[in-house]
């Protein structure tokens, strides 16, 4: 059956982002700060399928295990909307949820990607990205407050955050406003020499 886990950067006081997000200004600008491991592995250039990085490491196997085990993704419209402006053609390889008010018709894009705008909730969203994942997991790709939905709604089976050595000091903080539902296990910790990864199962109480 499939799991729904999220897989993200934040900093080491917590933030998801920055300020001031917008499409010119993705992430608030700190994407370098919060990322820098992952944009020198070959891997992740490979899958946003552009030319880059200097190492085939540890780190690298992490983010193709990522992209192996999901069958869909749910994002929330901001995200959608800066990446939108910049994603290459069929980045995702699979169906991609956007929770949004928008009435738009699916996006269908040359390859295996379309997204889909979902505007009756996050049940609906997860209904439909269980249905295309096909025993595969399904990624909550983004951002904070789409995570934090799915956190609050007691939805999330794992998630794997990579804890960047920097302060940002303000911004978009990740596990803000998160309710005690659950039971979490460590299962895994990671050091790596730009982030520290940990992955945590969670248990609904």
């Amino acid at each position: 059956m499939s799991k729904i886990f999220f897989d993200s950067g934040i900093s080491l006081d917590g933030y998801f982002a920055g300020d001031n997000r917008s499409p010119q200004n993705p992430m608030g600008g700190v994407s370098g700060k919060l990322h820098q491991w992952m944009f020198k592995q070959k891997a992740f250039w490979k899958h946003i399928k552009m030319e880059g990085g200097q190492e085939d490491g540890t780190d690298g196997t992490l983010i193709d295990d990522v992209f192996a085990r999901t069958g869909s993704y749910i994002m929330g419209k901001r995200m959608f909307e800066e990446g939108e402006v910049a994603w290459a053609e069929d980045l995702y390889e699979a169906d991609v949820y956007v929770l949004t008010r928008e009435k738009r018709e699916p996006w269908i894009q040359k390859g295996t990607t379309t997204f889909y705008f979902i505007n009756d909730g996050i049940q609906s969203a997860l209904e439909k990205a269980r249905e295309s994942a096909m025993g595969k997991d399904i990624r909550i790709q983004g951002g904070a407050n789409t995570i934090q939905q799915f956190l609050n709604a007691g939805l999330i089976d794992e998630f794997f955050i990579h804890i960047a050595p920097v302060f940002l000091g303000s911004g978009i903080r990740l596990f803000d406003g998160i309710e005690d539902i659950y039971d979490m296990q460590i299962m895994e910790v990671i050091p790596s020499e730009l982030t520290t990864h940990l992955r945590y199962k969670l248990t609904k109480k």
